[in-house]
C-alpha cells in the first residue's frame, strides 16, 4: 500500500507550481487589464467633461445685436469661438491640433480627440473621440422658436 502512496506522490509533484505559474500570469494581466481600462474611463470622462464645458462657454458668446433685432441665429461666430477654444486651451487641449468647434446656427458642437497609452501592453495607443454640444437659448418659455435645439 505504501509503494502505490509513493508512486502516486511522484507523480502529482510539480502540479501546485504549475497552478500558480498560471494562476500568477492571468492574475497579472487581469490587474493590467483593469488598470488600463480604469485610465481609459477617465481619460473619456475628462475628454467629455471639457467638450461639454467648452461647448457650454461657446453658447454664452452672444450676438447682442442679434437679440435686440429678434433675429433667430443670436450667436456671434467668432466670439463663442473664442470662447470655446480658451476652455481648450486651458484643459490642455488645441482648437488647431486636437479638438474643433463647429457653429450651426445657435448650436455650438466642440469634438476632443484624446490618446491614452496602455500600460500592460506597451507601444499600443487608446484613441477617444468625444463630442459634447451646448446651444443659445433667449427666454425660455417652450414657445419661442430658439428655446430647443
Amino acid at each position: 500500500m505504501r509503494a502505490w502512496l509513493r508512486g502516486r506522490a511522484a507523480r502529482d509533484q510539480g502540479v501546485v507550481t504549475a497552478f500558480v505559474v498560471i494562476f500568477a500570469v492571468v492574475l497579472v494581466f487581469v490587474t493590467g487589464l483593469v488598470l488600463d481600462g480604469g485610465r481609459t474611463l477617465v481619460a473619456y470622462r475628462e475628454a467629455r467633461n471639457v467638450a461639454d464645458a467648452a461647448a457650454r462657454a461657446g453658447a454664452q458668446g452672444l450676438d447682442e445685436q442679434a437679440i435686440r433685432n429678434h433675429q433667430p441665429d443670436i450667436l456671434d461666430d467668432t466670439l463663442a469661438r473664442q470662447r470655446a477654444c480658451a476652455i481648450l486651451a486651458h484643459s490642455h487641449f488645441d482648437c488647431a491640433t486636437n479638438a474643433s468647434v463647429t457653429i450651426n446656427g445657435n448650436t455650438v458642437t466642440v469634438s476632443v480627440q484624446k490618446d491614452v497609452d496602455m500600460w500592460l501592453i506597451s507601444g499600443v495607443t487608446s484613441s477617444l473621440n468625444v463630442e459634447g454640444s451646448a446651444c443659445a437659448a433667449i427666454g425660455i418659455t417652450g414657445l419661442e422658436p430658439t428655446a430647443q435645439c
